[in-house]
């Protein structure tokens, strides 16, 4: 089995409603995303997948959420945007983009600090 990680970053802002914290404010962060994807098999040029194919997906999915109110996004209006729920987003979003058999993501950090992340892992 491989793994490949890649890291991008986007900037947004969000309210944690319902938390009974100082997030239910508005506030931002500059997060950070980790993405790794797994597979079992390598093609021609011996790469799992290419790392500018992943990125472009993880790009064009950040682009939806870059500099945004991300409680008003569509796809996040009905759920709370807490990094659990990004992570989430992103792993399936992503997965549904992944065109080459036997690939999939395995997980997804969503830091909105540098010392505090949530991590989604699709079963």
């Amino acid at each position: 089995m491989y793994e490949l990680k890649i890291i991008r970053t986007f900037a947004a802002a969000h309210q944690l409603l319902k938390s009974r914290t100082k997030c239910e404010n508005l506030h931002g962060h500059n997060w950070k995303i980790e993405v790794h994807v797994k597979g079992k098999n390598l093609d021609q040029s011996g790469m799992m997948i290419d790392f500018g194919i992943l990125k472009k997906h993880v790009d064009e999915i950040l682009e939806s959420l870059d500099h945004q109110f991300l409680n008003e996004l569509p796809f996040l209006k009905d759920i709370s945007p807490s990094s659990e729920n990004i992570a989430r987003y992103i792993a399936e979003t992503l997965n549904e983009r992944i065109e080459i058999p036997d690939i999939s993501v395995s997980r997804v950090c969503a830091w909105e600090s540098d010392n505090a992340c949530a991590t989604y892992i699709p079963e």
